[in-house]
């Protein structure tokens, strides 16, 4: 269902409904091919050569917000579909999405489900992937530059230090909440002395901070948030284990960021000035707290992100 397509169906996406009868697995006609694209951090120029030609050549584009507005619009609106976040918080279910890939591929249609970062990070790839199976759909993934590791990049953050750091830790900060319990266990992520990478973090930095406190992780290890990595309007805030939150606030940080926990946040004093003399996005729009408090430097950007952060439906919701 194209942006040009009739609308019957959108009442359904809550529940996952669709308004054409429902597809059976064994129908006759071969499907065509659904293709699971990662689009990487956002910034069009980090989209892969065939990442942008499968786009190109595409019937049919899913997309949610999360592969960032210059993509998105970089694709004729007759072909994309949203089945992300809508106004008023309304949401696609995944089970409508995972119906929807399949309906367009039995119909003929070539799909790019396009997704932000990689596909099988944090992005219900695996769920799709596998829903295609079931229904002897034909798909193919497409891996893309990876959030966690971009986002921190380009403010100057590397995941990984020979000085500081020899492990990284990829974690969502907002699992299913239809897990009886969760699977993220802070106490052994704080034994690692590597650094902690938290994807859809934003909402619950207090709770996943103060446990990893509790666990005997030091108050003073360095945080950075990184919100819209790569995009035009980067912001980074940085502070302690102990002070990040009264950051995030004061900076007001939103979705989608990532939080980088670890020695190696304190390396982007190193670079920040050179970072700067380019005219780095994410150097120009900084919030550091440099005395461990609430306080901190000047606040240059105050651009808006997304307004909560439950996980989207298209790959890092960063």
């Amino acid at each position: 269902m194209s942006d040009a397509a009739d609308d019957t169906g959108r009442a359904d996406r809550a529940t996952g409904g669709s308004s054409d009868a429902p597809a059976t697995d064994g129908q006759a006609n071969s499907p065509a091919t659904v293709y699971l694209v990662g689009s990487g951090p956002g910034d069009p120029e980090l989209l892969t050569v065939k990442a942008r030609r499968l786009i190109e050549e595409a019937d049919v584009v899913l997309h949610d917000k999360l592969p960032g507005p210059e993509i998105i619009e970089s694709i004729p609106p007759a072909k994309r579909e949203d089945v992300g976040k809508r106004a008023g918080g309304e949401r696609t279910s995944q089970e409508y999405t995972n119906e929807r890939l399949v309906e367009l591929a039995r119909d003929g249609q070539t799909v790019v489900r396009l997704k932000g970062g990689d596909p099988f990070v944090f992005g219900r790839g695996g769920e799709e992937a596998e829903r295609l199976a079931a229904a002897g759909v034909p798909f193919e993934v497409v891996p893309g530059v990876t959030s966690p590791i971009a986002a921190p990049g380009v403010a100057g953050i590397p995941v990984t230090h020979r000085d500081h750091a020899s492990s990284v830790s990829f974690v969502t900060g907002h699992e299913d909440p239809d897990k009886a319990e969760s699977a993220v266990d802070w106490e052994a992520l704080a034994a690692t002395g590597g650094t902690i990478v938290v994807l859809m973090g934003v909402g619950k930095l207090p709770e996943y901070t103060a446990a990893l406190r509790e666990a005997g992780m030091d108050p003073e290890t360095p945080v950075a948030l990184v919100e819209r990595g790569t995009w035009q309007d980067t912001r980074v805030a940085t502070g302690t284990l102990d002070s990040i939150v009264a950051v995030r606030d004061s900076a007001e940080i939103e979705p989608p960021a990532v939080t980088v926990i670890g020695e190696v946040a304190a390396t982007r004093g190193d670079v920040l000035e050179v970072l700067r003399g380019r005219g780095d996005a994410s150097a120009t729009a900084d919030r550091t707290d440099d005395t461990a408090g609430a306080g901190g430097a000047d606040d240059e950007a105050t651009s808006a992100g997304e307004a909560d952060d439950e996980p989207d439906r298209g790959g890092e919701g960063s």
